[in-house]
């Protein structure tokens, strides 16, 4: 095939002496290692690799069309019949992604509306909807429409002092509000004010989001796998499995919802772009897609670099033992780095980028191109020089962030390190920020149900005999490559070689990652559990997979290639009939099921405040109630659900003292630090029933304070003051010297924090 590929006028001039010439060449790469010793050199293989770029245009861009209609005459086909037969698999292959990324989103549409009964909701109903750091996050984008332009919306965002009390804040930079800057664009430009409200656009748009991230799912397996039938049961699993694949349930704003469709993209598009013997065409697309991807990806998620980071561990490894092109690796390292530059100067100068891992990783990988072109020189210095390589990029990277830390001023997620640290049991503290997020379920161990849920949908046992095959396949690679024996320039379907196409290496090394980080923190598995649906829909609809299996097993009575074709074909089948009988009626009744959402008593609190508290009062109370009440009411708060600043976390712990065992002064003085007018206390955290009693808010805060002192498996506690929101409720002195309560119901009790303070009992 690659001779006949050569161009024609080349191969006629060279004649006889042109056959001779070839022969050799043939006989050196094709040539099998007997063994490690005797193998030929892998910086034939590496050379090899890092030619097939160009090898890509030559050989299929420009293979002359009388050559391919010969072969296609073999096969008894016509060239008009192949292009008929691929114009119609794609056409019905993209019409199957799109409708399965639009019906997801009409899904999404109809289960909110019935879980939620919007449009049935008043504005501030349906604005409580919106908890935690969604709350703030819809704020904003409410405050963007009002501003009289859209100039003098950034620049209020950007100088925000009007949010939390005695501090002005960046919060285009700080909260990621770009996805905001974008939508109210998008609602202001295209006309939309007469046609839909502000909150059915902006939910919209984040329902159209998840559509794209389904469908990129979809043609991600569909690459892998060649049929889009994998696509399908990659949907399929991932709607099934939907409370462990997203959060859009019960956070629409959440910065994730905006970010990983753009990730997936990018996976997908990456995912094509690794492949062997791509046209050139296909190739560019593929890299501008990239591109795109990954700089909208950086800019919509704070955390985004930290996940691209994880993309880059495993590329290197790809790259380390030669499985892919060198050339495209360090393409997708270059967009890498120019993604943090572009990111860091949007972001206006954000220092987080500068001090990544990303960016040091990178650099220390494009320093260290160089010494991989040249460091092969025999069999056993190549595989020296090839751990010396690992371990140098390692600790330049190493080395690289550590200087980069210490000259580089940075505060942003300096407390990540911290519960690392208290995470893995190296440290311990009774830190109440550290403790607190240590109690959060996201950031705790996945439970025995996460498990339990994979398994009844049968996506977990086809990923790990998915995962299991190819992780073999690219062992047996690896030490193929450690031997010196070159890939094969293209893996037919009989060859069983599933481990040598550098997409599915890839794909392996970035769900073990991802599987091990999930493993440690439930939260987690909103990143792994979508490619894991992606990665066992294509393991079970690829025919290589199955010819990798028979490979091993050595099958004689029945033709490995014949089985391996119809078991790509049943399986899945009958994976979907199954999924069907079982979960179709589920899903159904959640659509069809009027579900209630109602909170009257934070309804009734918001309309008190708009009523009747001032235009210039803060409130101070719990960060997620602080939110709702920004957002309802427009005041200005104490404090916001945000975790990325170690001022507003020291604000939250401060402020939930309220919930502690410490006197009415002490409360008093916090409040009066941060310029509050009224306090307002949740009787559902002061009487919290947890089902972790060291968990609950006021058990930290003892802990934290002293109150609580531990011995021999007992809690001994101890304080000279009652808790205070328990000690408020009772109206002696000295607490209605400092509080006065102006407003109550079943749920919220607000007190007016007096200035003038009367020491009458």
């Amino acid at each position: 095939m690659r001779e006949r590929s050569r161009p024609r006028g080349r191969r006629q001039a060279g004649g006889g002496a042109g056959g001779a010439d070839a022969s050799p060449r043939r006989e050196r790469r094709g040539e099998p290692a007997a063994g490690c010793g005797h193998a030929p050199a892998m910086e034939e293989g590496a050379v090899d690799l890092r030619q097939r770029k160009k090898q890509n245009c030559t050989e299929s861009d420009k293979m002359a069309p009388e050559e391919r209609n010969k072969e296609n005459s073999k096969l008894g086909r016509s060239p008009k019949y192949l292009l008929i037969q691929r114009f119609a698999k794609l056409f019905f292959g993209c019409l199957a992604a799109v409708t399965s990324g639009m019906m997801y989103a009409v899904y999404l549409s109809t289960y909110h509306e019935r879980k939620f009964w919007f449009s049935s909701r008043q504005e501030l109903e349906r604005e409580i909807t919106f908890q935690g750091d969604s709350a703030i996050y819809y704020s904003f984008y409410k405050e963007l429409l009002k501003a009289p332009s859209f100039e003098r919306g950034v620049y209020e965002l950007t100088h925000n002092n009007k949010t939390i009390s005695l501090k002005t804040i960046n919060a285009v930079q700080q909260m990621t509000l770009y996805p905001e800057l974008i939508a109210s664009v998008l609602y202001q430009a295209s006309g939309s004010e007469e046609v839909i409200e502000p909150v059915y656009f902006y939910i919209g748009i984040v329902f159209g989001l998840q559509g794209i991230y389904v469908t990129a799912l979809f043609v991600t397996s569909w690459v892998m796998s060649g049929t889009w039938l994998a696509g399908m049961l990659t949907v399929a699993w991932f709607i099934i499995n939907r409370t462990d694949t997203t959060r859009i349930d019960y956070s629409i704003p959440s910065r994730e919802n905006w970010a990983l469709p753009y990730f997936a993209c990018q996976v997908a598009a990456l995912t094509g772009y690794l492949k062997k013997n791509l046209n050139c065409s296909a190739e560019k697309f593929c890299y501008l897609l990239v591109n795109a991807s990954t700089y909208t990806f950086m800019m919509m998620w704070e955390y985004s670099h930290y996940l691209l980071f994880v993309q880059a561990v495993s590329l290197f490894l790809l790259d380390s033992f030669a499985l892919a092109q060198t050339e495209k690796v360090h393409e997708v390292y270059r967009i890498y780095l120019f993604s943090v530059i572009v990111g860091y100067l949007l972001q206006f100068e954000n220092s987080a980028l500068l001090v990544s891992p990303l960016l040091s990783l990178v650099v220390a990988l494009m320093l260290s191109k160089s010494l991989q072109m040249n460091m092969k020189k025999s069999t056993f210095v190549s595989r020296l020089l090839k751990i010396m390589y690992i371990y140098l990029v390692l600790t330049v990277a190493v080395t690289l962030n550590f200087l980069l830390k210490m000259f580089i001023p940075h505060k942003e997620n300096g407390h990540l390190l911290k519960f690392i640290e208290v995470k893995l049991g190296l440290n311990t503290t009774k830190n109440f920020t550290m403790n607190w997020l240590l109690c959060q379920e996201s950031l705790q161990a996945p439970s025995q149900d996460f498990f339990l849920r994979l398994t009844q949908s049968s996506l977990l046992p086809f990923y790990i005999l998915v995962l299991i095959i190819c992780l073999f396949s690219v062992t047996q690679v690896i030490f193929r490559r450690i031997c010196g024996q070159p890939l094969k320039e293209t893996v037919k379907l009989e060859d069983g070689r599933i481990g040598e196409r550098p997409e599915i290496v890839y794909h392996v090394i970035h769900t073990i990652l991802l599987g091990c980080l999930a493993m440690c923190l439930e939260g987690m598995k909103y990143l792994w559990t979508p490619y894991v649906c992606m990665l066992a829909a294509f393991g079970v609809c690829s025919p290589e997979l199955w010819m990798t299996l028979f490979k091993w097993l050595r099958l004689k009575a029945v033709h490995p290639i014949l089985l391996a074709l119809i078991l790509s074909m049943a399986v899945p089948t009958i994976i979907g009939f199954s999924l069907w009988k079982e979960f179709f009626p589920r899903i159904m009744t959640e659509l069809t099921e009027l579900q209630e959402f109602y909170d009257p008593d934070t309804v009734e609190l918001m309309t008190w405040i708009k009523r009747q508290a001032p235009v210039a009062a803060v409130f101070a109370g719990s960060p997620q109630l602080m939110g709702v009440i920004k957002l309802c009411t427009g005041w200005m708060v104490s404090s916001l659900p945000l975790y990325n600043d170690d001022d507003l976390l020291k604000r939250n712990e401060n402020i939930y003292q309220m919930y502690s065992k410490r006197s009415a002064e002490d409360i008093y003085k916090i409040l009066t630090s941060y310029k509050a007018n009224f306090l307002v206390i949740e009787d559902s955290i002061c009487n919290e029933v947890g089902p972790v009693r060291g968990c609950r808010v006021k058990d930290l805060l003892d802990i934290a304070n002293g109150h609580v002192v531990c011995e021999e498996g007992d809690n001994y506690a101890y304080s000279k003051y009652g808790r205070f929101c328990h000690e408020i409720k009772m109206n002696y002195s000295p607490y209605v010297n400092y509080f006065t309560r102006v407003y109550w119901n079943r749920s919220y009790f607000v007190y007016r924090i007096n200035t003038v303070i009367s020491f009458q009992s």
